[in-house]
């Protein structure tokens, strides 16, 4: 069994199709929805996810995305970029077959990220938090059903990037004013909004953050079937919820190529840490393809053109390499 490779989410540029081009020639097997953040606000990946919601709109203040009572110029140039994107991954992807993965901003991350009228963030305010988890599953069931319609023989993967997770169990978001932070959500709350927004989607669910801490435990009980991570701010301390998560079935999504320009070592030596970290766990290496999935460690947005195709490439050669000598 070959190890899989995919992307993260973002690339540098502005161009759709040369975006969708290198999103599945790169990984032919596992392609990706691209985001283009540097067209400006509505396409960087909070946007996007705001101009999935349905009923509730945003636009953009100096201090960034704020609800707003009607849509606007904003949210509808978030939905036209997506359809632009969606356009592109269309035409490279006739007759596919097999994996393809989109993403979107999870509830949580999303609540730290939107403004209420007032100015404070979204996640103050937990009638206001349901609703915004309401109205994303709308809109991710939605977006999922016309991925389905333009590419039939896609098994999508749908993969919610919480960067923020974290912070909003732990009591780390800042105010608005800086000088506080908002009080820590109950973990039930938490695991129960991710639980919902998972059923819109009856394939794979996999939960990104390139924030350390990652709660593999929370997310594989809220019903994850994978988690993307950056591999290098892994810790020993997280070995034991890790091979808990992989003994039950969790993928791995392991970034582990910098997402902005760096030199790249041997493709080998991008997983020799996948490869110890196995042998720490005492997992057999011959389950080394079928857990992990190599990516980079997160979006390439702030990488160069050239950066982000060597990564993918670099991705894939891992990937195989990891395939190929698991021990």
């Amino acid at each position: 069994m070959t190890a899989a490779a995919t992307g993260v989410g973002s690339l540098p540029g502005g161009d759709a199709r040369e975006a969708a081009k290198t999103a599945t020639g790169s990984f032919e097997d596992f392609p990706y929805l691209p985001e283009l953040p540097a067209r400006g606000p509505g396409a960087d990946m909070i946007g996007r996810s705001l101009g999935l919601l349905v009923d509730m709109y945003a636009h953009v203040e100096p201090s960034g995305w704020r609800i707003s009572d009607r849509p606007g110029r904003d949210s509808k140039r978030a939905r036209s970029w997506l359809g632009e994107d969606l356009d592109a991954l269309e035409e490279f992807t006739q007759g596919y077959e097999g994996r393809l993965k989109v993403q979107a901003v999870g509830p949580w991350t999303l609540a730290t990220a939107l403004e209420l009228h007032g100015g404070e963030a979204v996640l103050q305010d937990a009638g206001a938090c349901r609703d915004l988890a309401g109205s994303l599953a709308e809109g991710l069931r939605e977006h999922l059903a016309d991925v389905r319609k333009r590419i039939p023989g896609a098994e999508i993967v749908l993969q919610l990037d919480e960067p923020s997770l974290t912070a909003v169990l732990l009591g780390r978001v800042r105010s608005a004013s800086k000088y506080r932070t908002y009080r820590a959500v109950d973990r039930q709350v938490v695991e129960g909004a991710l639980r919902e927004l998972f059923a819109v989607h009856d394939g794979e669910v996999v939960v990104h953050s390139c924030a350390p801490e990652v709660p593999f435990g929370l997310l594989r009980r809220a019903g994850a079937t994978g988690v993307s991570f950056d591999f290098s701010l892994l810790t020993e301390r997280e070995d034991d919820a890790v091979g808990e998560a992989v003994e039950g079935g969790t993928k791995l999504f392991v970034g582990v190529v910098p997402g902005t320009d760096a030199p790249l070592s041997d493709p080998a030596g991008s997983v020799m840490g996948v490869r110890k970290l196995w042998r720490r766990l005492g997992l057999a290496p011959g389950t080394l393809a079928e857990s992990v999935v190599v990516t980079p460690a997160c979006g390439l947005a702030g990488a160069s053109p050239a950066y982000a195709r060597a990564a993918q490439a670099h991705c894939v050669k891992a990937a195989r390499s990891l395939a190929d000598n698991p021990e």
